[in-house]
């Protein structure tokens, strides 16, 4: 019985994931391809032997440590369709938009300990990637399509689930070739993307919405839909992470 429980709550946890752990570190590797000379060497003293790549996970592993249970609800805003974030009825457990602004304005700022300043590392490098993925940015309405029952590739599943690593994890790629496959932003583009703010992130997320819930009657999905949506997925992990080396630059120059 205590067996069945655990994996119940693993499998619960599981569905909240954004990118699952192959993109979040495609994320990461994107990001170090991108940092300066003075950000590499500054996260070299705040990580130490850890890699970017490796660290965008971190926050999805603390789940199970009750010290963090605060930390929940960090990783997703609901924004309805319709309203502007300033709009909406703020989480009083923080969101992912005013998580990421209020990290990445107290690294700034400085005085934080070795271990705090690697915690808001991490954790900017995790939540950067989880406002990308479009689900992480809800309606309100359905736990970010959790709730979305469907059968995908003709077994069960959820909308979310797919979004996160159903679509990635099908193509057999390490995170090393998914980032090197999609690496190939302009500089006109990477320009443009570390501009945008956090709140047009979060807005670009909501214009995908569309065409994520674009689902056929039967709520059964497999090649079509991956076929449709692929390009998404590439763009969001890419602009991920050329957003996050954006802010660890400017952070750390």
């Amino acid at each position: 019985m205590r067996k069945a429980l655990i994996v119940i709550v693993l499998l619960q946890s599981i569905e909240v994931f954004a990118w699952g752990v192959t993109g979040h570190r495609a994320v990461g590797f994107i990001a170090e391809l991108h940092l300066t000379k003075r950000a590499k060497k500054e996260l070299k003293r705040v990580l130490g032997n850890e890699s970017l790549a490796l660290v965008t996970t971190w926050m999805d592993e603390i789940r199970s440590d009750h010290k963090y249970d605060h930390t929940h609800d960090w990783h997703w805003v609901s924004i309805p369709t319709g309203q502007t974030y300033e709009q909406t009825e703020k989480n009083p457990n923080g969101d992912v938009i005013a998580t990421i602004n209020r990290l990445t304005q107290e690294l700034k700022v400085g005085g934080l300990t070795l271990e705090q300043e690697a915690e808001h590392v991490k954790m900017l490098a995790h939540l950067i990637g989880d406002i990308h993925q479009p689900l992480h940015v809800g309606t309100g309405e359905d736990r970010g399509g959790n709730d979305v029952k469907l059968k995908y590739f003709w077994q069960d599943s959820n909308l979310h689930r797919v979004w996160d690593s159903g679509m990635i994890d099908g193509t057999k790629l390490s995170y090393t070739e998914l980032a090197n496959g999609v690496n190939h932003a302009s500089k006109a583009e990477i320009a443009s993307w570390q501009m945008a703010s956090v709140e047009e992130w979060a807005y670009e997320s909501m214009a995908l919405r569309e065409q994520v819930y674009a689902l056929p009657e039967n709520k059964s999905i497999n090649y079509r839909y991956n076929y449709d949506n692929w390009d998404i997925v590439e763009k969001r992990i890419l602009q991920a992470g050329i957003r996050l080396a954006g802010v660890l630059n400017d952070i750390y120059n």
